[in-house]
């Protein structure tokens, strides 16, 4: 299949390593290490002994305290995925708002403990291929380098044939070297991996009961 123009295409710079980046960063915070201060005590300590209305300085205390007690309750709230990515079906995804190609974006999923998505089942294929239809052209972690005509996932598993019926019509074609497989419009197709596409990194959900 030719090289169409693909819809939504825009470089945004290295915007996604930024998200990715902070939203992992934020995500293994393991608290703020809150520590009430000298500031703080000091501040407290200038309420009670100031001549403020006592109504004043009641307010001021609750404010602080339902302040404190946000912040802590906050710290420990479980996140089963990080800022930014979203959660199906016991599994974090990361949609890119940038484009790259297939090897850098296979690099931009690893430095975050993730991979570009590896499909499982019926109800994660539908689930990403209406995400990446709104989109535009999106990498999957599905490739045949080493043999072509022989796809496999990047976790090392072949691709079955359970699966084969989510190629367009006519795909995969392999004209040109075309070895990485990309969603597109309403299935999947192959195409050249220096092309920039969108991407969508996968990781499974932090469980909740063992933090």
């Amino acid at each position: 299949m030719s090289e169409s123009k693909e819809t939504g295409k825009q470089q945004l710079g290295p915007l996604d390593e930024e998200l990715l980046t902070s939203s992992h960063t934020r995500y293994s915070m393991k608290g703020f290490g809150f520590q009430p201060n000298s500031g703080f005590s000091s501040f407290t300590g200038y309420l009670v002994h100031s001549h403020v209305p006592l109504a004043l300085k009641a307010l001021f205390l609750t404010v602080f305290s339902v302040l404190l007690v946000v912040i802590l309750v906050k710290d420990r709230l479980c996140r089963s995925c990080p800022w930014d990515w979203t959660a199906f079906q016991g599994n974090c995804y990361f949609f890119s708002v940038a484009q790259k190609s297939w090897n850098d974006s296979a690099t931009a999923c690893h430095n975050v403990g993730a991979q570009l998505v590896v499909i499982k089942s019926e109800e994660e294929q539908n689930f990403l291929q209406k995400t990446s239809k709104k989109r535009g052209y999106t990498w999957m972690g599905l490739i045949d380098i080493n043999k072509e005509s022989t796809w496999h996932w990047v976790d090392g598993s072949p691709l079955t044939l359970t699966f084969m019926k989510y190629w367009n019509k006519g795909e995969p074609n392999n004209v040109g070297d075309k070895d990485c497989a990309e969603f597109r419009e309403d299935g999947w197709n192959d195409t050249k991996c220096d092309n920039k596409k969108f991407w969508i990194c996968k990781k499974p959900e932090t469980s909740c009961s063992s933090k």
